[in-house]
């Protein structure tokens, strides 16, 4: 009896970690471009200069690898830790891109 209820508690805690288990986070983005990891904005400057269209913002984020790519419009409000998998994308009042940087 002891080993039966000793075997129906590993199989339960077995079934609580798999439920617990991460998500795997999808390998392709919105658009059909590979996910990315690190970013490197080096290959992704040449967005500067173009507005900031859902086409241009991940054209830049694929090019330079990073995972995500955020908007930031002048005045706005951001958070300040730095994500190496996250390509910024400066804009002025009118959307166009001014600069490109990873963080």
């Amino acid at each position: 009896m002891k080993t039966t209820a000793t075997t129906i508690s590993a199989l339960a805690a077995c079934a609580l970690a798999a439920g617990c288990a991460g998500v795997n986070e999808p390998t392709v983005g919105p658009t059909g471009a590979p996910r990315g990891g690190t970013c490197d904005a080096k290959p992704a400057q040449s967005a500067v200069g173009q507005n900031s269209t859902a086409k241009v913002v991940e054209a830049a984020r694929v090019r330079s690898g990073a995972m995500i790519a955020r908007i930031l419009r002048p005045g706005q409000m951001i958070t300040k830790e730095f994500d190496a998998q996250r390509l910024n994308l400066e804009v002025d009042a009118n959307g166009r891109i001014v600069a490109v940087r990873c963080g």
